[in-house]
């Protein structure tokens, strides 16, 4: 029997080398020390499987030179170095590691917790490298009594809301993404209102780096903070705007921030290093020995399973081989994930169900294109996290109802494809079909018939079917300097209407706002694909 070949390409711990090294079908080749491009391009010409982390660029040409290639392993959580399209063309299964560095980073946001509310970064450093004693300069203030603020409630900052209820403080937690029980079943407060969160003493962030949550804490959401208010940021760099965050805390509206994470990294040059009430490291959440060890060894029976093809754990992938599905599938697959992510979107809420429909042919793939329902719906409060085999555990996880069924075909298209998506909020029903050459189309909305490319930035406008709807719409897009590239109309029997505009600039909060203000308006969402 020929060994499977893998390809160690950065250091890992050693406990993932020996178990590499320990099996007899596996020839494992450590190329840590191999300089990058084309030594390390020959070496994984022949590799089955290669295991990465930040150090190594998974792009064209490492993937050119990879021929062999069948899964990539990244020791990690962060896969911004792998060009996961390029790998799914190609057929290669892309896994991380997400979880293996959970408590590493948890304990990290408790010590900068710490850190901030003793300022003992700052009395260490006058003590030990001035050799200054003056306790008087060193008042801080105890974790016991004060109300934390915790911005998503997952894996992490769970765990960093058990703490801190362990400290004696007051715990509250947002995110909309998750059943209040998760939160109240640990003894912790849940909250709708983010100005619940807002008007906390310690606020720390714990959520995947998305379109939603790039920027989340802004000039408008400090300046509603109360005054000495300490931020922690040990998740991900540019959930807080770093400009506002250096302005309050040059001003004293924010006491203290404990930051492990930059919008870029390196952050030698960061102005944030300029402030004296600022505790920073440099992106340390994983850099334990324990969690080092545990996505060593993670990754390395990762890469076995894969490299055996017995299973692919954690793949943020799926390679959809032309040989294996008819042609006229995978845009289906495509489309049917895009739909369940813009749901997501306008339905904003804790996901109760998700059911996907189908007629005519499709409706023989519907376990798989349920699979890509599901992706796409949690994508949008779990980003990264999600993927294609841990979907249903994670959504049962989340006690979130799955389902499918075969309709009869009805509908006038030779093929159609609908996803209900159930929130603790509302219930939306998209449908799409598929054109020639592999055109995608929304045909309907809550019995809206329309046609819409599901593609780009897109509001959604319900109204009362009234005159003047459309007029009053334009004028307050054009006075926000929004320039409307295409506007689809949908109508009932009920006297509302249903408004797709696409439009070419980013919709901020106050122009919805103002859209949500007019007379005739029923709900309206924004939502970019």
């Amino acid at each position: 029997m020929s060994k499977k070949k893998i390809v160690v390409c950065d250091h890992i711990h050693q406990k993932g080398i020996e178990l590499l090294e320990k099996e007899k079908d596996i020839e494992l080749v450590n190329a840590a020390d191999i300089p990058k491009g084309e030594p390390l391009y020959e070496t994984v010409s022949d590799a089955d499987v290669v295991i990465t982390r930040s150090s190594t660029d998974v792009d064209e040409p490492f993937l050119n030179a990879a021929k062999k290639l069948k899964a990539i392993v990244r020791a990690g959580v962060g896969v911004d170095n792998v060009d996961i399209e390029g790998c799914s063309r190609r057929g290669i299964i892309v896994m991380n590691v997400p979880t293996a560095n959970t408590i590493a980073a948890v304990e990290l946001t408790i010590a900068h917790m710490l850190g901030c509310m003793r300022a003992f970064p700052y009395a260490h450093n006058q003590l030990k490298l001035e050799r200054i004693w003056k306790r008087e300069n060193w008042i801080g203030n105890e974790l016991k009594g004060k109300k934390l603020g915790i911005i998503g409630f997952g894996n992490i900052g769970s765990r960093v809301g058990v703490r801190a209820l362990a400290f004696g403080m007051d715990v509250i937690a947002y995110d909309p993404y998750i059943s209040p029980s998760k939160a109240t079943d640990l003894g912790v407060k849940y909250t709708t209102n983010f100005d619940d969160i807002l008007a906390c003493d310690v606020i720390t962030i714990h959520t995947p780096k998305t379109k939603e949550t790039i920027n989340m804490i802004d000039r408008e959401e400090i300046a509603k903070m109360k005054d000495g208010v300490v931020l922690i940021n040990c998740a991900r760099g540019g959930l807080y705007n770093e400009d506002a965050l250096y302005d309050g805390l040059k001003s004293g509206k924010i006491k203290f921030a404990g930051i492990d994470v930059f919008a870029k990294e390196p952050a030698t040059d960061n102005k944030l290093l300029e402030l004296d009430n600022v505790t920073v490291t440099p992106h340390l959440g994983a850099n334990t020995v324990e969690s080092q060890e545990r996505i060593a060894t993670q990754a390395a029976t990762q890469a076995i399973e894969a490299a055996r093809g017995v299973s692919y754990p954690n793949a943020l992938n799926l390679p959809i081989k032309e040989d294996e599905i008819p042609p006229f599938v995978k845009p289906y697959l495509e489309l049917t994930q895009k739909i369940g992510f813009l749901a997501a979107q306008v339905n904003k809420g804790a996901i109760k169900s998700i059911k996907v429909f189908a007629e005519g042919e499709i409706g023989d793939f519907l376990k798989s294109l349920t699979t890509f329902a599901v992706v796409g719906a949690l994508k949008e409060s779990l980003g990264e996290a999600i993927n294609y085999v841990n979907a249903e555990f994670v959504a049962k996880e989340r006690d979130i109802s799955i389902s499918y069924e075969k309709k009869s075909n009805i509908s006038g298209y030779k093929n159609k494809i609908a996803v209900k998506l159930t929130t603790d909020k509302d219930v939306i029903e998209i449908g799409g079909t598929i054109f020639e050459e592999n055109v995608q189309r929304i045909v309907e909305i809550n019995n809206f018939a329309l046609d819409v490319e599901p593609k780009g930035k897109m509001i959604f406008f319900r109204n009362t079917d009234v005159p003047g709807v459309i007029g009053d719409v334009g004028m307050i897009l054009a006075k926000n300097n929004i320039n409307i590239a295409d506007f689809r109309l949908g109508r009932d029997e009920h006297g509302q209407a249903l408004a797709v505009i696409i439009v070419d600039d980013d919709v901020d909060k106050k122009t919805i706002s103002e859209l949500a203000a007019l007379k005739a308006c029923i709900s309206v969402h924004y939502a970019v694909i």
